[in-house]
């Protein structure tokens, strides 16, 4: 006989060891991710470096890295990347909530790219998330996808992002961004 599937909550991902995977959970679905690899770390690092100042003169929030569970909907955890969200009392008891998030990033592996662009994508979606990006360090792209977009724009030169309370866009040079990481991680 099959058993009934666990419906996986946020308090029962945080029961789990550590055991260097990452969990998430998202409409009781349990999401294991392994340890990213170098490529992965090294584009996640290029773009914090390039947000957190920017956020941070802009006065609109802050920017955080994974691992660090993000509960943004009763119940369900994930792990973005990298996040920007304004600072509002409930970031300081744990909880961000989806029209907190200025901007999630999630940089594509092998072994999460489905997820990223299909279910994360549609949860970002409904919860209200402003802007999601899912970034393509082998293609050198950036799908980037707008609260309410029926498709993504995909960038693949400068990259402009400006989140409301901005006073000037950020602008990314994807060609240079790529070009900063190691060409040994780059090499398979």
């Amino acid at each position: 006989a099959l058993s009934e599937p666990t419906y996986w909550t946020a308090a029962m991902v945080r029961e789990l060891p550590d055991d260097g995977n990452r969990y998430e959970c998202i409409d009781g679905e349990l999401l294991v991710t392994p340890s990213p690899l170098n490529l992965h770390q090294a584009v996640v690092g290029e773009l914090y470096r390039m947000l957190f100042p920017y956020v941070r003169e802009m006065g609109i929030g802050y920017v955080q890295v994974s691992p660090l569970d993000v509960e943004l909907d009763d119940g369900m955890i994930v792990q973005p990347d990298v996040l920007a969200f304004h600072l509002t009392p409930s970031v300081a008891q744990g909880r961000i909530h989806g029209r907190d998030l200025l901007l999630t990033v999630e940089v594509l592996s092998p072994s999460t790219a489905r997820r990223d662009r299909g279910l994360k994508r549609a949860f970002y979606e409904r919860i209200g998330v402003a802007e999601y990006w899912i970034v393509h360090p082998a293609s050198r792209l950036v799908e980037r996808w707008r609260s309410g977009a029926s498709a993504p724009v995909w960038e693949d030169g400068i990259l402009g992002w400006q989140p409301v309370g901005a006073t000037h866009p950020l602008m990314i040079d994807l060609p240079a961004l790529f070009d900063s990481v190691p060409e040994v991680f780059r090499t398979p």
